[in-house]
């Protein structure tokens, strides 16, 4: 049965929302800031250091649940 928001829950729904939101707004960035495109700048450091915290506990929550 595939991973659906009723299976992972309420918490789960709500981290995989952010842990989403954190990648598109990484993905983004560069777009609007000048030096990124060649070497990240600091917002663009922290972005992806949000993204990866989000996806680590994400990935987390979902080893636990099984």
């Amino acid at each position: 049965m595939p991973d659906t928001p009723a299976r992972r829950g309420a918490a789960g729904d709500d981290l995989y929302q952010r842990y989403m939101a954190a990648y598109d707004t990484h993905r983004d960035h560069p777009r609007t800031c000048p030096p990124c495109p060649g070497r990240p700048c600091a917002a663009g450091d922290r972005l992806l250091g949000s993204f990866e915290r989000l996806q680590e506990a994400y990935l987390a929550w979902q080893r636990d649940r099984r």
